[in-house]
Parts: C-alpha cells; structure tokens; sequence
C-alpha cells in the first residue's frame, strides 16, 4: 500500500521524549530522532494517534500534534496528580487533590478551545476510578461511575450535564464496551452472604432498565473486564484474594464469557486447574486466547462460542500479544519469567519462529503487525534497561541499551492503513497447494523404530549369585540353558508325552 503512513516511536528517558522513525531503519540500522528532546515526567498518546500529552517538570500539561510533533495547546493545572488524554484527542481530564468537599477537582478540558468543558468532585482516584469519565473508542459515548449508578453524557455537549443513568446497587467498577458503544458491563461485589455479580446493561437506557446478560458468583474480590472488537461478546476474569483449595498463594481466579443478548453466560471451559495469567481478544473479535494453568502453562484459543480452536502447547508462559491484522500471536512469559517467546501464524496454524527477550515489563506490536516492541523500563527494573524489536517471525531486528529508560510506545495508527504480510499470504498458497496434492498422493507410511528397553541394574553379589547358580543348575549368567540341562530337558519332555500316550491308550482299551 503506497499510502501507508510510516511507523513512529515515542522514547522516554531521564532526559525527556523524543520520537524516532521507526523500521525499517535507513540510517546504517539506527533510528532518526525527529524532533529536539523535550523535558517532562510523564507522556501518552491519544488512541488514535492524533494527538499526544506531555506532562512538564513544573505542572504544565503540554498537547502536541502527532503529525508536526508541534505544541498546540498548553494547561497549567495547580497541583495536578494525574492526567488523561480521551481516545480522539479532543479533551485532557486532570485531577487535583481536593481542599473542600465543595470544590470540583476534576476538570474536563478541550484540547482545541483551551476552556473547561466540565468539573466534579472526586475524593480519590484508584484503578478501578480513573480516569472519572470514560469515553468509547470513537469518543460517541461518555459515562463516569457514581454511588449505585452509571452516569451518560453528551460527548459533543457536556452542557446537557447527565443524560440518562442507570441504577445499579452497590456497583463497584464498571467498563465502557468498544465500538459500537452500545453496552456497558458492571461488577457489583458480594456482601453479606449474597453472591457477586457482573451484569451488562445497554447504553443510554433509562434508570430502571434490567440487565440483557448477568452472571452471579462467590468467592469474587475483584474482576477485570475484557470487551471485543465488536461489542457483542464480554469475558470476566474473577480474582479472589483467598484460594480455599491452598493450591496458590496469589488467591484464585476463574474466567467466565457473557454475550449481550444473554445466549452464552458461564465458565469458559479450560482444561487444566489454576490461575489465568492473560486473555486477549484478537482484533477480529472472533476468537480469543488464554493462557492459564500452573506452569508450564497451557495456552488455548477459542471462538465466541467457547469452543476450543487450537492449542499451542505448554511453557513457560504468562502473556498473549495479537498483532493488529488478527493473524500472529505472540505467547511469551515475562516478568519474574525468562522471556521466552514464541510466534505462531494462527491461520496456517504454524509457529513462524521463537525468541527470548529477558527482564521485559512492556511488549506491544506495531501498527502494521511486522514488528513485536520489548522494553526493560524503570521503576520496575533499575537496571538493565532497553528497547528490543524482532520481526514477526521472532528474529531481532534491533536492541539499543540505556542508562535509566521509563517509557516506550508506538504511535497509534488504525491497522486498515496497512497492507498483510505477503511473506505470509505466499507460505499460506503453498500450503493450500501441497495440501490439495497430498489429498491427491497417499502419503507414505514412516516406519517409527523401536527403541530397545534397557537392561535393569544387576548389583555385583547377584551377578555372583548367578555363576554358581549356572555351575549347580546347567544355566549360565545369561539366561541361556546348557547342553546338558538341554538333554534332559527333552528326555522329560520325551518321558512325558510318553506316559501321556500310554494313558490315553489304557482308557480307550477299557
């Protein structure tokens, strides 16, 4: 594809960002910085790629171009403890540290105008509530979470204030689905001996609207929500801090899959006991991967009916990585793992290649799916910092080492822009082409050899205890009888058949 745009890394280390070309690199295999180092604590870029946020030394809150790296729009924020730029670049949300419980500490700004668009009042901010209002992938919808229910607003007009809310109990996280934005999934946890639950409501319903799919369970202290591309399908992995089984130290957890219109809710089935370290939807959003179990752990893909597809095996593995086209999945374990990798062409249903990227805490593919990023970053790892980049086939393509690294990312570009790997449209032709003269050839039989079972250990005293039996019995050390002991051994036999005949002749006589 002619038109499509070039890939772009954001770096940042002790001395600030800077963005590089990305790969292929021209310059005798290093990447060109396309812009002056700039000064900051903290960076991230809008989802689309559009437009990027940095967070300067002394509280300024910096929007920059993608496309110009130029500054467009500047915000001092007093005492700023966080901040997050929507999926489309068009507001920055800041929280401040509340002085009053009047005052309205976080505020919505739009990144083109400079004014508020608007504030609320926050006590704190966790995880599970920050960034306070959320918007969807297209930025169609917007909702926050409040006390026993989910609040709408206008995206394009938050002077309408709420819009439409709906009423939940004791909902204590919540997660926007993607586009469409059509559904919304809730976690309300268990109380007094009355299970947990996660519901799935559908946006901009009125308050007393009843849930379209809703699955109860006990044992649940927190959850993580996992929505497709598509909006049709919800997987919930449920962690409870206690496992009452003492099989793991880190509590259990369980994977469970609902659909919107309430046709699939339960327990995704896994084939082996333990923990679910990752699930991944790949951007079709008709198949997903987990890898679970203890290790070695098992890695399985299903469909959105929960039926296993392909099986990749065992190791030592903990993260699932889809490039953006869907095809290639990466399975790796990182952490407190070696860093083994592993990349399989789901389509052709073959492992292209394998590679190990050591004391990694980010990985992340291009936007074209040709490239898997891994970096070493602080605080987690003060030492041993550094950018790793292979193809899709697991070869490294670049490393470069440095004193204190704190972020590495790729700028967002939506994955229709690129074309599919051609090395893997031409494997997968041949393979359809041997496949169709192998179902016209009987293939031949492989004889499989037989391994020879070794011999059991015979201690010395018993292979003594073997020669005199040998002397005293006729047999030697070997098993094999002697000439004599064979003598006999037919004169017995000779004997016996003898008597037998005799026998049989004296009964047929009477």
């Amino acid at each position: 594809m002619s038109s499509s745009p070039s890939l772009e890394i954001l770096v940042r280390d002790a001395e600030g960002f800077v963005v590089w070309n990305g790969p292929p690199f021209s310059t005798n295999g290093q990447p060109t910085p396309k812009n002056e180092r700039v000064s900051c604590s903290s960076t991230k870029f809008s989802l689309d790629g559009s437009k990027f946020m940095a967070v300067k030394s002394d509280g300024t809150i910096s929007i920059y171009d993608s496309a110009s790296l130029s500054e467009v729009r500047s915000f001092a924020v007093a005492n700023v403890t966080a901040a997050e730029i929507s999926p489309c670049g068009t507001y920055l949300q800041t929280f401040q540290k509340p002085t009053t419980p009047q005052e309205k500490n976080v505020s919505l700004w739009n990144t083109e105008t400079g004014g508020l668009a608007h504030s609320l009042y926050q006590k704190s901010i966790t995880k599970t509530t920050w960034p306070s209002i959320r918007f969807s992938p297209d930025e169609s919808s917007a909702c926050r979470l409040a006390t026993n229910e989910v609040q709408f607003f206008d995206p394009k007009d938050f002077s309408k204030g709420i819009t439409s809310r709906i009423r939940v109990p004791g909902v204590a996280a919540f997660e926007l689905s993607k586009t469409p934005a059509s559904h919304v999934a809730v976690f309300v946890p268990e109380v007094k001996g009355s299970p947990g639950s996660v519901q799935i409501f559908g946006c901009g319903k009125d308050a007393e609207s009843q849930p379209s799919a809703r699955r109860s369970f006990f044992r649940c202290s927190s959850v993580q929500f996992s929505w497709n591309h598509g909006s049709t399908g919800l997987l919930v992995v449920v962690q409870s801090d206690v496992d009452k089984t003492n099989k793991s130290y880190y509590g259990e957890t369980k994977l469970h899959y609902l659909t919107v219109d309430g046709t699939h809710e339960g327990l995704v089935p896994l084939r082996k006991e333990g923990p679910v370290h990752d699930v991944q939807w790949s951007f079709s959003g008709s198949e997903f991967a987990v890898v679970y179990s203890f290790m070695p752990a098992c890695v399985t893909i299903f469909d959105k009916k929960c039926k296993p597809l392909m099986e990749l095996g065992e190791g030592p593995y903990n993260t699932l990585r889809w490039n953006p086209k869907g095809r290639i999945l990466c399975v790796a374990g990182f952490g407190n793992l070696p860093g083994d990798m592993t990349f399989w062409d789901v389509v052709s249903k073959k492992q292209l290649g394998s590679n190990k990227a050591e004391w990694s805490v980010t990985s992340e593919w291009s936007p074209d799916g040709r490239y898997f990023l891994t970096a070493s970053t602080a605080p987690r790892r003060q030492i041993d910092n550094g950018i790793k980049i292979f193809n899709y086939d697991g070869k490294r393509y670049y490393k470069k080492m440095f004193e204190r690294l704190y972020q590495v990312e790729w700028k967002p570009e939506s994955s229709d822009k690129f074309d599919e790997i051609s090395e893997l449209l031409k494997s997968v032709e041949s393979l359809k082409l041997e496949q169709g003269q192998g179902s016209a050839q009987k293939k031949p039989v492989v004889s499989i050899p037989t391994v020879q079972k070794p011999a059991a250990y015979r201690p010395p005293h018993a292979k003594q205890a073997a020669a005199i039996q040998a002397e005293l019995l006729g047999v030697n050390p070997e098993g094999e009888m002697s000439k004599n002991a064979l003598r006999n051994k037919k004169k017995r036999e000779k004997k016996k058949a003898a008597e037998a005949a005799a026998a049989a002749s004296g009964s047929n006589n009477a």
